[in-house]
């Protein structure tokens, strides 16, 4: 606790200050570096990282340097809403993360009020639901992603009952209802709810209960760690039907963690090196490059993340933090334009983005994509 505290304090000394006095642009960056979410939080604040370093070496942004600081949010909505407070006290142009979304509920409030942009990488429904007009996403939220899984259950599996496998907390929960309500209209059975906890260890009495549900499909959504055991579990137990989920489930952790047992698995996949696209390729040889390991989709999102914030800022040309927010509504990005945002995106009056998606499939411990899924829009 003195070690927190001691954080806290310290965060508050280096936003006293002035943010701009000196031309820089100041970025807080909440991200989960410890505990259960650091695979999430670490790969988002490298990719983010990258960002500043290209744009600064590149001179900034209308001239300006990004001046960004990381706070470690320890995987903790109270210990996330905490520093959101101080970092809003100080003089920030606009707030990044968290990447869990019961974090990313704690801060909203704290961010409406004070009128600041959050970029977040958080996915539950909700988060963009409820009016809040200074919360925007670096991917898909739920209720974009989940039609699209729940189209390939029905439609491509021709599944007519599902075992559902999620994690007890906002992501799991609001994916649970989102996929049941698209299964539902499609007429298939939920044949088996499971709920686990976040950073379980043991999904063996998990995998026995979703073998006895006797399902056509499993569809999994748990953090990315938990899902690399609830493969192996699965494997063990001998379940053989199909494994479906959404990008958390074959991410280039899981795959790392799960080996073998992860071959066979499909999910919607919203962000990917190994999709076709030249720039997101370029992407993952470049980050891997600096970093020494290959990203996943929460890298990609810290790195968009700050171009969003830089083709906003070009949009209203001067720095202006109360008008960011209205200049991320509508603002459509266009890769030929602005590279760094890797694929073309429009990010809707909401703070939700819509662009290309993928299908992929774990094929010989590898990610390949096997679908190219187009905007919604379109």
């Amino acid at each position: 606790m003195r070690r927190m505290a001691t954080s806290l304090v310290l965060a508050a000394l280096a936003l006293s200050a002035p943010a701009r006095a000196d031309g820089t642009i100041n970025l807080v960056n909440l991200g989960e570096l410890s505990g259960g979410g650091a695979t999430v939080g670490t790969n988002f604040k490298n990719g983010a990282d990258m960002a500043v370093e290209e744009i600064n070496a590149a001179g900034g942004i209308l001239g300006a340097k990004i001046v960004m600081q990381s706070f470690d949010t320890q995987s903790n909505a109270g210990v996330a809403k905490g520093l959101a407070q101080k970092a809003l006290d100080g003089d920030i142009y606009a707030l990044l993360g968290p990447g869990y979304s019961g974090s990313v509920k704690a801060v909203a409030p704290l961010v409406a009020d004070a009128g600041i942009a959050e970029i977040m990488g958080g996915e539950a429904a909700e988060l963009t639901q409820g009016g809040n007009k200074f919360v925007f996403r670096t991917s898909f939220g739920q209720q974009t992603s989940m039609p699209k899984v729940g189209r390939y259950i029905a439609n491509t599996l021709k599944a007519k009952s599902v075992a559902i496998a999620y994690v007890n907390n906002d992501f799991g929960k609001g994916g649970k209802t989102m996929i049941e309500k698209e299964l539902a209209a499609d007429g298939v059975k939920v044949a088996l709810e499971d709920s686990s906890e976040a950073g379980q260890a043991d999904f063996a009495a998990d995998a026995l209960k979703i073998k006895e549900a006797n399902a056509d499909a499993v569809f999994i959504y748990l953090n990315e760690e938990e899902s690399a055991r609830m493969l192996k579990e699965l494997h063990k137990a001998g379940v053989t039907a199909p494994l479906v989920g959404e990008t958390t489930l074959i991410g280039q952790k899981v795959i790392e963690l799960a080996g073998a047992d992860a071959n066979g698995a499909v999910a919607h996949v919203g962000l990917s090196v190994d999709a076709p696209v030249p720039a997101l390729k370029a992407f993952g040889e470049k980050f891997k490059a600096k970093y020494n390991y290959v990203p996943d989709h929460n890298g990609m999102k810290g790195y968009m993340a700050i171009y969003m914030i830089k083709a906003a800022t070009e949009k209203m040309g001067k720095l202006d933090p109360k008008g960011l927010p209205a200049a991320l509504h509508g603002l459509k990005i266009s890769a030929q334009k602005e590279p760094g945002i890797l694929m073309d995106v429009t990010i809707d009056e909401s703070g939700d983005l819509d662009r290309q998606s993928f299908l992929g499939k774990v094929v010989d411990g590898k990610q390949v994509i096997t679908d190219v899924l187009p905007p919604l829009g379109k």
